[in-house]
């Protein structure tokens, strides 16, 4: 059915043009809609394009008071309804304006599918609804590192919805089957930097509000929980108890923490100085020194969990910076006094928040209590209960031994997801750190194997530069409206900026490589409990938990 016509009194371009509003019809931001453009040779051109812009004004008046005339019937005249398209895509690619009069139709079926792309998406990943229901998707390639990689999601803390987008993201990468046999073997790795929202994905919502069932269904994927997930947190300060330091949820989470011997040898003592002012500096050097020394730890005989270096046993970590310290004016001999002293004191001062995550402990427990991001689909590790440095620790270690298991196989499969939060903290844009150094290599040569970062941040003007712009997608929600005039944001058309100042949470815009045009999506609300007060209690073997929604 025809909205409208191309209107006359505007220029029309081959790639933006004006629409009059027939009186019994409606345009909205958002609307997809096609219209032809006839040329002499009797060939046609197909202009499909997205509502950016739509206006009202009373026509046949000259004053701005004229309004109150017009409204008692004074003055005649007549209210005007015109709608801004940009184009999207030209088939076949003639680049010509459509003809003032030509008419306008709502995209719908084959002809939307052309409109946003998605007929040459040969694995659709469902993104979310748009405003009138409709299914968004994405171009799988260019999250696997087929064509392309990684997500990068900024907008306000609490209102953006970010770091439940992103487990939406990897809820339709999973179950959608746009990663066709991949998807058996993919894995996820979320890190969770603020309360305790991530510890209950396994439990069904039990908040779930009716009538999302529909949603589900029209996005194809099943409404209910992840099922292969494991949770980790970290090892309780002080004692010989290994318990996981949580607040609500105990039960299925794993203690986790690093034996002396991982952290000699796996080279993660930088991951203390993760705030080092710069990677030329001398205390970089005095790192790299010690750190190489302390790779030739080896088990010590007769001394349960403890490590040999250069023949002296060293019981824990208490020991090892006693020994650090002994050794440091050998090693490092090279660098001024100044700097072997800074060292120290930053070496103390980590050690303060991060020590009781190193323990001595033989291989068997090591092992029990180690994050292995292979063994489920998706792999929780909780971080909200620890000090800063701790985190960055944490971060840090985790992600660069995945990177090398991952470099290790040399191939991409299985594909590995990273979610991280407060991107802007662990790669920030001035300064340098280990930290920032691994995500780099992430974003730069992750796609090649396999692993694509899903970060997330209020602010992508406080990330590195490098890291944002290898991000396939580009994921906004509601934004601070000075952060909006950022460069980082270019992506959007001054109308998008404005309104991404508005969003509700559950809407998003969504820009990816295949379509010109960023897109407003909206999201079902998730299945999965995404804190604690929505957690409900695992059911019967055999019980239906959406029973009740799906009736």
């Amino acid at each position: 059915m025809s909205v409208g016509r191309v209107l006359g009194t505007e220029d029309a371009k081959p790639l933006d043009y004006w629409v009059a509003i027939v009186d019994d019809q409606y345009l909205e931001l958002d609307d997809v809609v096609v219209t032809r453009s006839a040329l002499p040779d009797g060939r046609c051109v197909m202009l499909f394009g997205v509502v950016d812009l739509v206006r009202a004004r009373h026509e046949g008046v000259q004053f701005e008071r004229d309004v109150f005339l017009v409204e008692q019937a004074i003055l005649p005249a007549a209210t005007a309804r015109t709608a801004h398209v940009s184009v999207t895509r030209i088939e076949p690619e003639i680049y010509v304006p459509p003809l003032p009069g030509a008419e306008v139709w709502r995209a719908a079926g084959a002809d939307r599918d052309q409109a946003l792309f998605f007929d040459r998406m040969e694995r659709r990943l469902p993104l979310g609804l748009s405003r009138d229901g409709q299914p968004i998707f994405g171009g799988t390639d260019f999250l696997d590192g087929t064509r392309g990689a990684h997500v990068n999601i900024s907008g306000i803390s609490g209102i953006a919805t970010k770091t439940t987008y992103a487990t939406f993201l990897l809820h339709a990468l999973f179950r959608s089957g746009a990663l066709g046999h991949r998807a058996h073997n993919a894995r996820a790795l979320i890190f969770n930097v603020k309360g305790e929202d991530l510890l209950f994905l396994d439990r069904p919502n039990a908040a779930l509000p009716p009538g999302e069932a529909d949603k589900y269904k029209a996005l194809g994927l099943p409404m209910e929980p992840f099922e292969s997930v494991a949770f980790y947190a970290p090892v309780q300060p002080g004692g010989t108890v290994l318990i996981p330091q949580t607040g609500t949820r105990q039960q299925g989470v794993t203690a986790f923490f690093w034996s002396l011997l991982e952290f000699c040898q796996g080279r993660y003592l930088r991951f203390l100085f993760a705030d080092a002012d710069h990677e030329a500096s001398q205390l970089g050097f005095v790192v790299d020194r010690i750190e190489a020394q302390l790779a030739t730890a080896v088990p010590a005989a007769g001394l349960p969990g403890g490590v040999e270096i250069e023949r002296a046993p060293v019981a824990d970590v208490d020991q090892l910076i006693q020994y650090v310290e002994q050794q440091l004016d050998m090693w490092a001999s090279s660098a001024a006094a100044g700097t072997r002293s800074a060292f120290l004191r930053r070496l103390e001062g980590a050690m303060h928040r991060v020590g009781h995550l190193i323990r001595p402990a033989p291989p068997a427990e090591a092992q029990a209590h180690r994050i292995t991001w292979q063994d489920r689909q998706l792999t929780v590790i909780d971080l909200h209960r620890l000090h800063d440095r701790a985190k960055r620790f944490v971060v840090g270690a985790v992600l660069k031994r995945m990177f090398e298991d991952k470099d290790a196989l040399g191939t991409p499969d299985p594909l590995a997801f990273v979610v991280l939060d407060e991107l802007n903290k662990y790669a920030p844009r001035d300064g340098w750190s280990p930290i920032k150094d691994v995500l780099l290599d992430i974003s730069e040569r992750g796609r090649s194997l396999g692993v694509s970062l899903i970060g997330a941040q209020q602010t992508a003007s406080e990330v590195e530069r490098r890291i944002v712009a290898n991000a396939a997608f580009r994921i906004v929600g509601r934004l601070d409206t000075a952060e909006a005039e950022r460069g980082e944001y270019g992506f959007l058309p001054v109308v998008t900026r404005l309104r991404a100042g508005i969003l509700k949470p559950g809407s998003l815009i969504v820009h990816q490589p295949e379509i010109p045009v960023p897109l407003m999506v909206q999201f079902p609300f998730p299945a999965w409990a995404t804190r604690p007060t929505e957690a409900r209690a695992p059911s019967r073997a055999g019980d239906d938990p959406f029973a009740d929604f799906r009736a």
